[in-house]
């Protein structure tokens, strides 16, 4: 069997464009543009329709939708290693149409809307004229399905929502929710929930305030783009319902599992990015008369970062390979769950020893590696805890393996040596004897 690490010319052309264009057009936006998911911001709405025709007119917008929506269908391993690039610039995925949480919200609708949904919702987001959100987590159970409290109860013809949501991202930008509710309490636990798509304005949603992470400043207006957001007798039509009564659960599982695959690529981008900013650190500054770089603690911290950095890159692609393969998310669940526990500690570490290297200026704010080593731990946290998934990795591998029913494990030293000498004992007679 051949084993290759190449990507085909052809989309290496493609993969050059868009590094170039990300460096010279998108990366300085991270100045300029506050934030792009705000569509009431004339600066963003001046500069990125542009930049976003030139993506379009290449044919890279979309590139996780099937042709059918408007993309050109690609796996998760070309996904990948475009996402790769794309996380090194805050504005990237909003240029080539596959920002968060709208990519994974624009799958669910795709996959279990209806046509008049996929009308009212799917295509504007698709064309990046509306933005969604997608209101999940809850204040006193987090990510948990099981223990949530938000409720929808059928009157008539419409449902009636209760209940919080903590940590909805860009709510605040959105035109439109999918809300996670229990509408089936009575059922098995991951057959309870019920999803239903909420338009922004819809009375009844209050935002009770926006909170940002801890690198941001509370006091700026514009900070702070998760919502707690409470649903106060929020009323919608029964065609507002999303997939079957029940199967909110499984329909939640089809914006996450490539979701995971190309967080963790953006992820890995941005992970070099900081790499590469220590590394320039440590051949440029001289400390007690030497370079940084010949410093044996220095050479650690930078060998230590390169070995995590890219044993989870190849992790990271490895996974996108095997869901190109097999085209079944539950067969590859333990691989991405690994991806997504590994991310966050990657990314901490050599956020720390960035900002280690570069010393007092490293903890300040005029560099980023404060904000990155937050957001790591933000990344232990997004679409379910690290602990959760190592439970999960840990299941799955136990799975493949038999109990040993003996007093000694299967592979016990004197259990081994007497299955061989009785497998060669005639070999043994004739060369030893009775020695």
């Amino acid at each position: 069997m051949a084993w290759e690490f190449e990507t085909d010319e052809e989309f290496q052309t493609e993969l050059d464009w868009i590094d170039a264009f990300v460096t010279d057009e998108i990366e300085p936006l991270d100045f300029i543009v506050a934030n792009p998911y705000d569509l009431s911001d004339p600066i963003r709405n001046e500069i990125l329709p542009p930049l976003q025709e030139k993506v379009q007119a290449r044919g890279l917008w979309g590139c996780h939708l099937g042709p059918e929506l408007g993309g050109p269908g690609y796996g998760q391993v070309k996904l990948a290693l475009m996402n790769e690039i794309l996380g090194r610039a805050r504005s990237a995925p909003t240029v080539f149409g596959c920002q968060a949480p709208d990519s994974g919200n624009s799958e669910i609708l795709a996959h279990y809307g209806t046509p008049e949904q996929k009308e009212r919702f799917l295509e504007p987001l698709l064309r990046n004229e509306i933005v969604s959100c997608y209101s999940m987590t809850e204040p006193q159970g987090g990510a948990d399905p099981k223990v949530f409290t938000t409720t929808a109860v059928q009157d008539g013809d419409e449902w009636v929502i209760n209940g919080e949501k903590w940590f909805s991202s860009n709510a605040r930008y959105a035109s439109f929710l999918i809300v996670m509710v229990v509408t089936e309490p009575d059922n098995p636990p991951y057959q309870q929930q019920s999803m239903f798509l909420v338009p922004a304005d819809t009375p009844g949603v209050e935002i009770v305030r926006n909170v940002g992470l801890g690198h941001q400043n509370p006091s700026d207006p514009d900070a702070g783009s998760h919502a707690y957001i409470r649903y106060n007798d929020v009323r919608v039509p029964a065609e507002n319902l999303l997939g079957e009564r029940g199967g909110g659960f499984v329909v939640s599982q089809t914006r996450l599992g490539g979701g995971r695959i190309h967080h963790a690529m953006r992820t890995s981008g941005r992970i070099r990015r900081i790499f590469d900013m220590m590394c320039e650190r440590a051949i440029s500054r001289t400390t007690q008369g030497e370079l940084l770089s010949r410093k044996q603690m220095v050479q650690e911290m930078i060998a230590d970062s390169w070995i995590e950095m890219e044993m989870f890159r190849l992790l990271v692609l490895r996974t996108a390979w095997r869901i190109d393969k097999y085209q079944d998310y539950k067969r590859v669940r333990a691989d991405i769950s690994a991806v997504k526990a590994a991310m966050p500690g990657v990314y901490r570490n050599v956020a720390s020893r960035a900002l280690q290297i570069h010393g007092s200026l490293g903890a300040s704010w005029e560099m980023p590696f404060a904000k990155e080593v937050i957001e790591s731990f933000h990344m232990g946290l997004a679409d379910g805890p690290t602990e959760v998934h190592k439970v999960q990795v840990a299941r799955r591998v136990l799975d493949d393996y038999v109990p040993c029913d003996d007093l000694f494990p299967t592979t016990h030293l004197p259990r081994r040596q007497a299955e061989a000498e009785a497998r060669y004992a005639e070999v043994l007679e004739r060369h030893l004897g009775t020695q």
